[in-house]
């Protein structure tokens, strides 16, 4: 298969955090497509990784490696085998986040008013602190380096605006319990577009791009029919994302068709935030 060389990703290496969620391993295969060696960042690494994924052509071009990215030792660790391998990645994909979900326990997912403080530590530690780990670590191997790179944080709709509660009201109607969505994910999330600016800004004469793309709600089959309706009335395109409907997007923002971009948002919502 031919691609454009302008979107064109052949030869380099790219790290993507969290690469065996929903969306991560969508980028893990987008970017492995286009030639790129890919490296999947996890908690836990996989022997099979390439296989895991989908991936059975140049399986040798995934790695995976052990990276908790709270934890600046096992991110420098991993990061170290990566250039052992392969030399200094010059993509960086900051997809690993956790979020508060609406099957959250009630102290949770109840008033902000109670909202636990342990839970909102730990949300903005692993989405704000932990991409910041990350993104240290890969920018200044980059830099150290002399090579140019992209790095890609992504974002949420919810880190650019408030949720909208009344998606969730429904909730109460068939549990008895009230379901505010959460503050965590969203403050965190939201942290994460002036750290894109700030990081943009201090990297761009070295030619390392920082950049952000915000996805909106994906489709999943445990998704609940009231949640996937209640959403879907509010999204201007009339459904959710399918997981693979960023990867343009992605591409776009690794490879050197956006080589004038940095300290940008690019927002892949079905319109949501046009609201």
């Amino acid at each position: 298969m031919t691609f454009d060389p302008l979107f064109s990703v052949q030869g380099r290496v790219a790290v993507v955090t969290g690469g065996f969620g929903q969306i991560g391993a969508e980028f893990v295969r987008a970017l492995h497509d286009r030639g790129a060696r890919v490296v999947v960042a996890s908690r836990t690494a996989r022997e099979d990784a390439a296989a895991a994924l989908g991936i059975s052509e140049n399986q040798h071009d995934v790695m995976s490696v052990t990276m908790d990215i709270t934890d600046p030792v096992s991110v420098e660790r991993g990061f170290a085998q990566v250039v052992e391998a392969w030399g200094t990645p010059t993509i960086l994909v900051n997809n690993a986040g956790l979020d508060t979900q609406p099957s959250a326990p009630p102290e949770v997912s109840g008033p902000f008013e109670h909202f636990p403080v342990e839970v909102f530590r730990e949300v903005v530690e692993t989405n704000l602190v932990g991409t910041f780990i990350v993104t240290q670590v890969a920018g200044r191997l980059m830099r150290e380096a002399g090579l140019e790179g992209s790095i890609i944080n992504i974002g949420s709709i919810y880190g650019m605006g408030s949720p909208v509660q009344d998606i969730y009201a429904y909730k109460e109607e068939t549990t008895g319990v009230p379901f505010i969505k959460p503050v965590a994910y969203s403050a965190a999330k939201s942290g994460v577009y002036n750290l894109t600016r700030y990081c943009a800004t201090y990297w761009g004469r070295n030619g390392i791009r920082v950049n952000t793309l915000t996805p909106s709600g994906v489709r999943r089959d445990t998704q609940d029919a009231t949640f996937q309706a209640n959403y879907t009335a509010r999204m201007p395109i009339g459904r959710m994302a399918e997981a693979d409907e960023f990867n343009g997007a992605l591409v776009f923002l690794a490879s050197d068709a956006s080589r004038y971009v940095t300290g940008s948002n690019l927002v892949v919502d079905g319109g949501w935030t046009a609201w």
